[in-house]
């Protein structure tokens, strides 16, 4: 018998994967992933389990063959409305440095999880995104909300630092430096025509057409060379902390790399046939 390939193994089936504390579906015929924060009688609160569980299931993304975008949304007319006050708060003023510190890591690991699957992420927000759930939001690629969206980097209003989960990192490079420093030493809410007009929401829309217009853009990037859309969300990481000679440095050897793929060469021949490219990921 022949040994499976080791390349073969490592990939995963995403439409087989269950999740007890969040959603988990997939839209167009598989290659979008849909996550839904459903607590909605609560606005979607998390909890230890559901930080854990969002952080995993970015974790397998990493590896799967078949999701190549993802939406991420919430229940019942709100997004999140950050840690649970009673499932988390209340157990945090208990707990000593190191289990308090275990938590932060563990929080700040769904952050690096969002950053690092290859899949282009889009938050759907309606309604509240406050604390955690701002910095979901914030973490995803691309956004698009309700006009009655309201987001808070709250967490001065309970005590603790505006620095959360990369908020000191990624939020100025989403709205700029004054605007983040404002909205993370007062903890008040964001309006949703503020955030546009910052650019922290890529577009506004009407409630009853959030979900539908998110999935929608999900299977467009879908439809798009995979690799390649992995490779832009790769540079438009690492390239933060680089020069502008490095950063041209290393978009050359990305280049390079993706004009190895067959998805490359079927854009090629589709354009030499006056045709439409179908990428398959390759």
């Amino acid at each position: 018998m022949t040994a499976p390939n080791a390349m073969t193994t490592m990939r995963t089936q995403m439409a087989s994967i269950t999740t007890t504390h969040v959603q988990w579906r997939t839209e167009a015929h598989g290659s979008v992933g849909v996550i839904t924060l459903n607590r909605p009688e609560r606005k979607n609160p998390l909890t230890f389990e559901s930080y854990a569980e969002l952080r995993d299931l970015f974790r397998a993304l990493a590896y799967a063959d078949d999701v190549r975008a993802v939406v991420l949304t919430g229940a019942g007319g709100n997004f999140c409305s950050g840690g649970d006050v009673f499932e988390i708060i209340e157990p945090l003023t208990r707990m000593q440095t190191p289990e308090l510190l275990a938590f932060t890591r563990m929080t700040g690991d769904l952050v690096k999880a969002m950053r690092a699957c290859p899949q282009p992420i889009i938050a759907a927000v309606n309604g509240v995104a406050a604390g955690a759930g701002a910095i979901l939001a914030m973490a995803s690629d691309l956004r698009l909300a309700t006009p009655d969206a309201r987001t808070a980097f709250l967490f001065t209003r309970v005590g603790l630092a505006g620095c959360d989960m990369g908020a000191c990192a990624i939020l100025p490079r989403l709205i700029g430096q004054g605007r983040a420093a404002e909205l993370l030493y007062t903890g008040r809410a964001m309006s949703a025509d503020e955030g546009e007009r910052w650019g922290f929401w890529n577009r506004l829309l009407a409630a009853d057409a959030l979900d539908a217009e998110a999935i929608a853009l999900a299977t467009t990037l879908a439809k798009g060379p995979t690799f390649a859309h992995a490779m832009t969300k790769t540079m438009l990481q690492q390239e933060w902390s680089v020069s502008v000679e490095q950063a041209i440095e290393m978009e050359a050897q990305a280049q390079a790399l993706c004009m190895q793929t067959a998805d490359f060469r079927r854009a090629f021949e589709a354009f030499a046939a006056k045709q439409t490219p179908v990428f398959e990921g390759n």
